[in-house]
């Protein structure tokens, strides 16, 4: 980890949890991985990853590829039809930062329902499929989100995650998890990964986020769809070679970098214990690693951003009015303290 800053030229950075850099115990790994092409299939160390991530996951199969966006793009991809609807929460990563991607690449209807905390129920969902009609739009998926990154790293009910579940297949409809985070919910909660992935057909989750690989993302599913995701993998530009480089730094990661996560969630909550609420609010509880500020008046974000990195800290704005900010591998406890010291000098807040 790194040494906490003492200038404002040397930078805090809590942007994401995607900014932290391999350690040297990653570096060793992909140093020494052993390799081969994994768009012929015969990389070891990918294979490894895949059937690693699927027996965690209780998934029959498995697909390394290059980013979280491209794994949730080949899972709509691989159980959809052009003109399908597919329902998920309007903060949705799929819907909000996925470039468009569901209509230009899976020809899908997307139909987000809005929430107050990110967190959907069956009777929301329920209200949102679209009949059997030939003037709607067939319904063939529910997407859900755990952890829910816009709405401040929630976790998703666990029952109510099965209970839906339970409902959508009973429809005949597919269900698949965005769990780019899914490793904090498992370390939150202490819920097994296999428990947390089993109410779903594919379930995509990142280790670029939080446990500091520094790419790819695995889809897991049943084995025709992650042979349809694979066709399409190659479609999207995906296929890599000598990839094993790479998808050794997720194994290193899984195995060495997990359970250090808890310190993340940790700092998370120190942070948002040490902030002055009056005019810097959470609205939101802080049940792992993201915090989101509300900053009143909400056009103010940007004044804060700008305090932030004039000490030398870096956020992000995450809408108007909301400013995000992520404790990750990098950040050290002292690092922590110093950016609730900063949030609490800033003008807004009258403790000058």
């Amino acid at each position: 980890m790194s040494g906490s800053p003492q200038r404002a030229d040397v930078r805090i950075d809590m942007r994401s949890d995607t900014v932290t850099k391999p350690t040297p115990g990653m570096f060793e790994a992909m140093l020494t991985a052993e390799v081969g092409d994994d768009v012929l299939g015969d990389d070891p160390t990918v294979i490894r990853l895949q059937e690693e991530v699927a027996q965690r996951l209780g998934k029959a199969a498995a697909l390394y590829v290059p980013s979280g966006t491209m794994s949730n793009q080949l899972a709509l991809k691989a159980q959809t039809g052009p003109g399908d609807q597919v329902v998920l929460e309007d903060g949705a990563h799929i819907y909000r930062y996925e470039g468009g991607a569901p209509g230009v690449l899976s020809g899908v209807q997307l139909t987000c329902v809005p929430t107050a905390d990110g967190l959907l129920d069956w009777s929301m969902v329920e209200a949102a499929i679209n009949p059997l009609n030939v003037h709607c739009a067939p319904p063939a998926m529910v997407c859900l989100e755990n952890t829910h990154n816009r709405a401040g790293g929630r976790i998703l009910p666990q029952a109510e995650v099965v209970r839906m579940g339970e409902q959508v297949h009973a429809r005949g409809l597919r269900y698949h998890l965005d769990g780019a985070r899914l490793w904090h919910t498992h370390i939150a909660t202490g819920t097994s990964l296999r428990e947390l992935a089993a109410p779903f057909d594919s379930v995509s989750v990142c280790f670029s986020k939080g446990l500091g690989a520094p790419v790819g993302s695995v889809l897991a599913a049943d084995q025709q769809t992650i042979d349809r995701a694979y066709r399409f993998r190659k479609m999207f530009g995906g296929g890599m070679r000598q990839a094993g480089i790479l998808a050794a730094a997720c194994l290193y990661a899984m195995d060495h970098q997990m359970d250090r996560l808890q310190e993340d969630h940790a700092h998370a909550r120190a942070l948002f214990e040490g902030l002055d609420h009056r005019q810097l609010a959470v609205n939101h509880p802080v049940d792992t690693n993201i915090v989101i500020i509300d900053v009143e008046p909400a056009a103010e974000d940007s004044s804060l951003l700008a305090h932030l990195e004039r000490q030398g800290i870096l956020a992000v704005s995450f809408g108007l009015g909301r400013v995000r900010l992520i404790p990750n591998l990098e950040n050290s406890r002292a690092d922590v303290d110093l950016v609730i010291a900063a949030l609490n000098q800033w003008p807004g807040t009258g403790n000058q």
